[in-house]
């Protein structure tokens, strides 16, 4: 992700679940592409950490959302590239419309490029239990992922590997979608 420049300054948060009631996820303040061992720490599905004196990123309670509603997650990354952040603050409707990529396979949802993905994009919180609430009960299962508006993006999988490559794939297609923008001259609706 920093090789990307997904994670700029202290930036993004990584996360992978450790058992049924508790996730290791990047500590708040660190700086992504330096990760040690003291930069991960371990909380509850609640995001309270397991250990007196951690500090969980403010971010932690949308990862640990992700972990309760959809209990065959493993891992949740968080970047904010400059296509997740740029594209939701053209599109000013509720999701990003993604249509004919073949890249579109590799959610391993779609098995084929003749569809049309919509990515939800929620609108920013500082408030984490209230963004918690509006992205609902029920997180996008027709795609690993959604962008915060103006923020980034977060994706998932079963595996650490499999929520990048979903990542991966995610912000090629922003990127896309952001370069057909720019080459057509138009802004988003």
């Amino acid at each position: 992700m920093d090789r990307f420049g997904w994670v700029p300054s202290f930036g993004g948060n990584i996360s992978a679940r450790l058992d049924g009631r508790s996730i290791a996820i990047t500590r708040s303040g660190g700086r992504k592409g330096f990760l040690g061992r003291d930069n991960i720490i371990a909380v509850d599905l609640e995001g309270r950490p397991l250990n007196a004196g951690d500090r969980p990123s403010a971010e932690t309670l949308l990862h640990c959302h992700v972990y309760r509603d959809l209990p065959e997650v493993g891992a949740v990354l968080h970047g904010h590239s400059v296509a997740a952040t740029v594209l939701s603050r053209l599109v000013t409707g509720p999701a990003i419309t993604l249509a004919g990529y073949e890249m579109i396979k590799a959610f391993e949802i779609h098995h084929t490029h003749d569809v049309r993905v919509s990515v939800p994009v929620f609108e920013n919180s500082q408030d984490m239990e209230r963004l918690v609430h509006d992205i609902g009960p029920e997180l996008p299962r027709h795609i690993p992922g959604y962008i915060l508006r103006g923020h980034g993006a977060y994706a998932w999988g079963r595996t650490v590997d499999n929520a990048m490559a979903n990542l991966e794939a995610l912000e090629f297609l922003l990127q896309c979608e952001l370069e057909t923008l720019k080459v057509r001259g138009l802004s988003a609706a």
